[in-house]
């Protein structure tokens, strides 16, 4: 079946890795397109993440028991990050919730959209008024990255951009094209996200990009989130960690009361438990996942991403508490690493 939007991004020269790979990997200008993110704007496909909508007027009830974040008490055009964990604490996904007048529309990681439905579906009872509708394929999502995000939006006419709020949004017709804008970017980058209809997807791609955005492969992308520090389903969140050792933080509340987990996280903070912790690594020379970080011989942590980018080797890894972390030297097979900073996480007592 045809794509209209992947037929406009390969015409602009777009290379996808295969023929169903559902993001182009670069489109040949990996230098400009970091280049506009520093300092003006590009324009990244993350139409292949989940969209998942909760309706009816039970939503925000069902999902305040579900996440890890305070949903009840936000009003609609507001939102917040917020994390789908285990009974016993562990990390399913990171979500972003985009609170709306008559729903909650979720954008969660790739891939991840069928089995959160199914995981929220389990606890859907009788009498509950949620329903839950996957719109991955009836809809787009692009993120503008860079400072110039906002001016490129003004240049189609929109008047109003959403404050700097995370995931503050609303709903607007941008040349005739229904587009929920939302404030950030899935980075500790600034940025917009939007999302439309899946029939607009290449019209409004046209217009962004003839708009000023640079066009930004998924490679990109990818050496970005692992700089930044933002863990992902299958590498940094898996049922192995919980949120507080991916320095999700800033995405729980605990003060809200009872939800799927609560009482393992709650623990983990009242009595200090977090063992591992979330940290970047500047490696010498490329490494597997899953190898293991040593300091002096003895076991440290395991590395969990590598990526080359044009600031070398970078990684995520998990590192014992009680080694310590940023600054330390330590070995991950034949390579050597420096434990750097991640600006997307944050640390709770543990910053302290």
């Amino acid at each position: 079946m045809s794509n209209p939007l992947h037929e406009h991004q390969q015409a602009a020269g777009a290379v996808f890795e295969s023929d169903d790979s559902p993001v182009a990997a670069t489109y040949g200008n990996d230098a400009a397109a970091r280049e506009a993110i520093n300092s003006g704007v590009a324009l990244c496909d993350r139409t292949h993440w989940g969209r998942l909508r909760i309706a009816e007027s039970d939503r925000l009830r069902f999902l305040h028991n579900q996440t890890t974040n305070q949903l009840q008490q936000l009003q609609p055009g507001q939102g917040c990050d917020t994390v789908f964990v285990t009974s016993t604490g562990r990390t399913l996904d990171l979500a972003t919730a985009y609170i709306q007048e008559d729903a909650v529309l979720l954008l969660v990681s790739p891939g991840q959209a069928v089995a959160l439905g199914e995981w929220m579906d389990r606890y859907i009872f009788f009498a509950d008024k949620v329903r839950i509708v996957d719109e991955t394929e009836t809809t787009v999502a692009f993120t503008l990255l860079g400072p110039e995000s906002g001016t490129t939006l003004s240049r189609l006419g929109v008047a109003a951009i959403p404050p700097d709020d995370d995931a503050s949004h609303q709903t607007i017709s941008l040349q005739g094209i229904d587009v929920l804008i939302a404030a950030g970017t899935g980075l500790a980058l600034p940025g917009l996200t939007l999302i439309a209809p899946a029939e607009a997807g290449a019209s409004l791609w046209q217009r962004l990009t003839e708009a000023g955005a640079v066009p930004c492969g998924d490679r990109v992308w990818q050496q970005l989130r692992i700089e930044q520090g933002r863990p992902m389903p299958g590498a940094e969140l898996t049922e192995d960690y919980n949120p507080l050792e991916a320095g999700l933080w800033h995405t729980i509340s605990f003060d809200k009361g009872c939800y799927i987990g609560q009482e393992t996280i709650a623990r983990l903070n009242t009595y200090q438990g977090v063992k591992q912790q979330l940290w970047g690594l500047q490696l010498d020379m490329a490494a597997v996942p899953q190898t293991p970080i040593t300091l002096n011989g003895e076991k440290a942590g395991i590395l969990t991403s590598c990526v080359e980018t044009p600031k070398g080797i970078r990684g995520l890894g998990y590192i014992r508490t009680k080694i310590g972390g940023k600054g330390l030297t330590v070995a991950i097979g034949e390579a050597t690493a420096e434990v750097v900073a991640i600006p997307f996480v944050t640390r709770g007592y543990l910053e302290e």
